[in-house]
């Protein structure tokens, strides 16, 4: 990641601390020198170049930026990139293999969970956080799951179907 600094002489080093993190994303290992006040989000977005990962709120209300850590669906609006330090990173580019979507992003295809798609990515992050811990979610699971997730475009019905569809297909394609 390349960085500009004004130049304010010797001082400017000192001025500007930068640490130095070690993490793997979408199953890449990485390395990264950021500022310890940097958001994981503009790690994600300006660093990594990966811009599935929106910003829509700063303030964790919207949950566009939703990413997975160590599995986990966390606001990466809020989150310094620092605390990724030793950790797994997953984002909505990791889903998806070369040659075939994953079956929530079948499922948001199928049952048109979508509209302008901007939460989209947030939505699907913070389903396969869900579908990863409960393969066999109700509909109030995936509401509750989903409930950190604003979307201005539908009532959430398509969003929630989508999530099940993919649980379905998840359940069937591992045997069940």
């Amino acid at each position: 990641m390349t960085m500009v600094y004004e130049d304010r002489g010797d001082e400017a080093e000192a001025a500007v601390p930068v640490r130095r993190i070690r993490f793997t994303v979408n199953g890449e290992k990485k390395i990264a020198e950021v500022e310890p006040r940097l958001l994981l989000a503009h790690l994600i977005r300006q660093g990594l170049g990966l811009t599935g990962t929106h910003m829509g709120c700063d303030t964790t209300n919207c949950g566009a930026c939703t990413v997975l850590v160590d599995g986990v669906a966390v606001k990466s609006c809020t989150m310094l990139a620092v605390q990724v330090d030793g950790h797994e990173l997953s984002t909505v580019e990791g889903l998806a293999t070369a040659s075939e979507l994953h079956p929530l992003q079948e499922g948001f295809k199928e049952e048109h969970g979508l509209q302008c798609g901007f939460c989209t990515p947030g939505m699907m992050m913070a389903a396969k956080a869900l579908l990863d811990a409960n393969p066999d979610p109700s509909e109030e699971d995936v509401r509750w799951a989903l409930s950190g997730n604003l979307c201005r475009c539908t009532g959430y019905q398509n969003i929630v179907k989508s999530v099940l569809w993919a649980a379905e297909k998840l359940r069937t394609s591992a045997g069940e």
